[in-house]
């Protein structure tokens, strides 16, 4: 199983809006291994069901739910 993600970073310096929004240091060489849209495997959940969050340079966030067979 393997979900799809695309990480897309906004504004003149990414890291620094990022880290100013999360109120965390961002270790950039680990955020650089986000970057594309092939996910980690990962073992179906016995849920059956994910959910996939969104979150940009601003703080904005969308989730979603779905249903994995």
């Amino acid at each position: 199983m393997r979900d799809s993600r695309d990480i897309i970073l906004g504004a003149s310096d990414p890291y620094k809006s990022l880290q100013k929004t999360l109120k965390a240091e961002i270790d950039a060489e680990a955020w650089e291994s986000f970057y594309g849209n092939v996910s980690r495997p990962f073992d179906k959940p016995k849920s059956g069901h994910i959910a996939v969050e969104v979150i940009n340079h601003l703080g904005d966030e969308v989730m979603k739910i779905f249903s994995v067979t």
